[in-house]
């Protein structure tokens, strides 16, 4: 096999304290890497600095990292694919590590375990979450322990173009791991050291903001992909309610004869029916997404390893 080319993507908001460093720090760990920065409407110097340091610098308006992934996979031609944040928290010491194990075990995605290097580097309040989130599409999924969350990604080229990106922000990086979940695409993961960010950049992550976002995209990959487990799980919950409601009114029935409650009875037939009804659009549901699934996967196999 030809030597692959290897394209360094990396989506960029106000990052013009970090941005040289990334792009040197990369380019220096691999001679034969072609860097592409998208400025995501930043309001500092980011793309002169990206510009000064040799990337190719291109922008996206519309802000959210989603946005800025969606419009990379579209518009950049390679073989291999490293998704990298522009905050200069990643080790480029890794990079070859991480191509190598895509190319020698033939898989379509190595994501970057985060390892701290100190306190700093991963807060509490995201390693939490981080982990939350993670036991969660795992406990839906099947899978074991990965960094749901990491933005250091390498990817191979038919991965990126059967990739669908739907997310708009930061759940760009579940989204990517539930499409490789859904569709047991080979992937895995290797360590890789975390830093603290540099004194003049600032995350745009926000604990609790993005982590209902994220936690919201997980439940709506789960109704998309596995329709019969949400939908099942919601008429389990409004069956219990009914029977909740129920109980009392049965009990008085057979010791009076007599339905006092008549609104209340109602009430706990129409939420069976409910529970009923959810659970037949589960049925429905997961013979469809198993077709748009198959679709998916022959998407993906149609697609060239490398090109």
């Amino acid at each position: 096999m030809d030597k692959p080319e290897v394209a360094i993507i990396v989506p960029c908001h106000n990052e013009a304290a970090a941005i040289g460093t990334v792009i040197d720090s990369f380019r220096a760990a691999r001679e034969d890497v072609q860097v592409y920065v998208y400025d995501n409407a930043s309001t500092d110097d980011t793309s002169q600095v990206a510009l000064e340091h040799g990337a190719i610098v291109r922008k996206e308006i519309r802000r959210g990292k989603g946005n800025v992934v969606r419009r990379m996979f579209a518009d950049i031609e390679a073989d291999i694919y490293v998704l990298v944040d522009g905050d200069d928290t990643y080790d480029p010491d890794s990079l070859n590590a991480m191509i190598d194990r895509l190319l020698t075990d033939h898989l379509d995605m190595v994501t970057g375990k985060r390892i701290e290097q100190n306190s700093e580097a991963y807060r509490f309040g995201h390693r939490f979450g981080n982990r939350i989130l993670a036991g969660i599409t795992r406990s839906l999924f099947g899978r074991q322990s990965f960094d749901l969350l990491s933005g250091y990604r390498v990817m191979s080229r038919r991965f990126v173009k059967s990739f669908p990106a739907v997310s708009s922000g930061f759940e760009i990086e579940t989204e990517l791991t539930i499409h490789a979940l859904s569709l047991n695409i080979p992937t895995d993961e290797m360590e890789t050291p975390y830093k603290e960010r540099p004194e003049d950049s600032e995350s745009k992550l926000n604990t609790y903001r993005d982590g209902v976002r994220i936690l919201s995209s997980i439940m709506l990959f789960t109704k998309e992909e596995r329709p019969f487990l949400f939908f099942s799980a919601l008429a389990a919950i409004l069956a219990a309610l009914s029977i909740l409601l129920g109980i009392p009114i049965t009990l008085e029935f057979f010791e009076t004869g007599l339905v006092p409650r008549f609104p209340t009875a109602i009430l706990a037939a129409s939420i069976m029916l409910l529970a009923f009804l959810s659970l037949t659009t589960g049925m429905t549901l997961d013979s469809v997404a198993r077709g748009r699934r198959e679709q998916k996967r022959l998407a993906y196999l149609r697609l060239p390893w490398l090109s």
